[in-house]
C-alpha cells in the first residue's frame, strides 16, 4: 500500500527510475555485498584500516535487507550506493586521522547538552534556537557528514569549507526527489544536524530504518549494544573540536536517544538533557508522514500502516522506559529539564528560559535577542503546509491512546493538539 500523501514527483525522477539516465546509474547495478562495498571504499580512499570490525554484522544485515526487502528504485539504489560508500570512506578517514594525530584522543567533550524526545515534539526547533547562543556549538550538516579533517576555527575559512557544497548536494537530494519534504523537515549543509549521522558510521543508527524497509536489520538494531555507536559519536566530536577554543558547549540532538539513554549517559556521564513532550497520537501521524516521505525517495512501495505500527510499538516501549528512567534515578538531579510542545509553541522563549534556569546555564541578553530574531524570521509553514492524519495509519485511536496512558499521566502531557 502506498502512502496516501501526494506522490507527484518531478519528471526527471520518473525518467531516472525508468532507465533514461542509463550509464549514470550503472555503478550501483551490482548486488550489494559486504566485500564489495568495503573494497570499493578502500579503493576510493587508498586506506584499508576500518578499526574495529564490529560494524560488519549490522552492515551485512543491512545490505541483505536492501536486496531482499527495500524494493529500491533505480534512483534509490544509486543514491543508497553513494550513501553507503560515504559512510565507509569517512570511517576509514576517521581511523586514519586518529592514527596521524593521536592527541585527538585526549580531547574532552565536556557537559554536552542533548535535546531528546520523540520525533515531531519540537526537538528540531529547540535545537535550532539553542544554536543561536554564541556559547554553544551545534554541529552543522556538513560537519557530521564529512568530519575529517577538522574544520577551521576561523569563521571565514569555516564558512568556505569545500565540503559544504558536497554535503548540500547530498542533503538537498531528498526534497529534490519528493518535492514535498521541506514542508515536513528541511535538510541542509549549514543547518543543525542530529546525532544519527555520526552514529551511522558505526552502522548502528535509526537513520537506516528511516530511509528503508529493512526488517531484519531493524530488529537487530532494537536489541543491539549501542556502545559502539556512542563511541564513534564521541570520536567524531573530538575531531570536530580539534583546534577550537574550549569555551563553547556542544548542543546535540536526536529523538533516537530515547531508545538508548543509559548508553548515552555511560558515554557522556556529565551530559544534560532537554526532554520534549507531545501527545504520542499526534507524533505517530506526523512521524509516519516524515518516514514515508524519506522512504519514498528510495522506493515506490511505501506502506503507511507498517510504518505507523512500527513507530507505535517503538514509542510505547521508549516512552515507558523514559518514565522508568525518571522514577528510577537514572537522571542526575539538576541535569534534566522537561518541556511540553504546546507550551513551546505558545511561548518558546519562556520555555528556553526555564530550560537554562533548570540546568544552571546562563542565558545572556545577546543570546535571547538572537533567538528572538531567528523566530521572527521563521514564520509557520514557511516551506509549505505539512498535512497528516492519524487515521491514515490504520490504527485504532482509542487503543493506541490507552497504550501511552502511563507516559501521558507521568509527564502531564496534554491531549492531542492535532490529529
Amino acid at each position: 500500500m502506498q502512502a496516501p500523501a501526494d506522490r507527484t514527483r518531478p519528471e526527471w525522477v520518473r525518467l531516472a527510475n525508468e532507465g533514461a539516465l542509463g550509464p549514470l546509474l550503472e555503478e550501483s547495478a551490482e548486488p550489494f555485498s559486504l566485500d564489495g562495498v568495503l573494497g570499493r571504499a578502500q579503493a576510493l580512499t587508498g586506506l584499508d584500516d576500518f578499526g574495529s570490525d564490529d560494524f560488519h554484522e549490522p552492515l551485512d544485515l543491512l545490505l541483505r535487507d536492501l536486496e531482499a526487502h527495500a524494493r529500491l528504485t533505480a534512483l534509490g539504489r544509486w543514491q543508497t550506493y553513494r550513501y553507503l560508500l560515504r559512510l565507509l570512506r569517512v570511517r576509514l578517514q576517521i581511523r586514519d586521522y586518529e592514527t596521524r594525530d593521536p592527541g585527538v584522543a585526549d580531547e574532552r567533550v565536556e557537559a554536552p547538552l542533548f535535546v531528546v524526545g520523540a520525533p515531531r515534539t519540537g526537538t528540531s526547533i529547540l535545537h535550532a534556537l539553542l544554536a543561536r547562543d554564541p556559547a554553544h556549538r551545534v554541529p552543522e550538516g556538513w560537519e557530521l557528514l564529512m568530519p575529517v579533517p577538522p574544520p577551521s576555527p576561523d569563521p571565514s575559512a569555516f564558512a568556505a569549507d569545500p565540503r559544504i557544497p558536497a554535503a548540500e548536494a547530498e542533503l538537498r537530494f531528498f526534497d529534490q526527489v519528493t518535492g514535498t519534504l521541506d514542508a515536513i523537515h528541511v535538510y541542509g549543509a549549514r543547518l543543525p544536524k542530529e546525532c544519527l549521522s555520526a552514529q551511522s558510521f558505526a552502522f548502528r543508527s535509526q537513520e537506516f530504518p528511516a530511509r528503508y524497509h529493512v526488517p531484519n536489520y531493524t530488529a537487530w538494531l532494537l536489541g543491539c549494544d549501542m556502545a559502539p555507536a556512542y563511541d564513534l559519536h564521541r570520536r567524531v566530536l573530538r575531531i570536530l573540536q580539534r583546534g577550537f577554543p574550549r569555551d563553547r558547549r556542544w548542543v546535540l540532538k536526536s529523538p533516537a536517544h530515547l531508545h538508548s539513554l543509559p548508553e548515552l549517559l555511560d558515554a557522556y556521564p556529565d551530559a544534560r538533557l532537554a526532554v520534549t513532550h507531545r501527545d504520542p497520537i499526534t507524533v505517530l501521524g506526523s512521524v509516519t508522514s516524515l518516514i514515508a516521505t524519506l522512504r519514498g525517495v528510495h522506493s515506490d512501495d511505501v506502506s503507511y500502516p507498517a510504518i505507523g505500527r512500527y513507530h507505535a510499538d517503538l514509542y510505547v516501549h521508549d516512552l515507558d522506559r523514559l518514565v522508568e528512567h525518571d522514577t528510577g534515578g537514572v537522571f542526575a538531579p539538576g541535569r534534566v529539564h522537561h518541556s511540553q510542545y504546546a507550551d513551546f509553541m505558545t511561548a518558546p522563549l519562556d520555555t528556553v528560559r526555564a530550560l537554562y534556569e533548570a540546568l544552571g546555564m546562563e542565558l545572556t541578553d545577546d543570546a535571547e535577542d538572537r533567538m528572538r530574531t531567528y523566530l521572527d524570521a521563521r514564520p509557520k509553514d514557511k516551506h509549505g503546509v505539512h498535512r497528516y492524519e492519524f487515521d491514515d495509519l490504520g490504527l485504532d485511536r482509542a487503543h493506541e491512546s490507552s497504550r501511552f496512558g502511563r507516559y501521558r499521566t507521568h509527564f502531564g502531557v496534554p491531549a492531542a493538539d492535532h490529529a
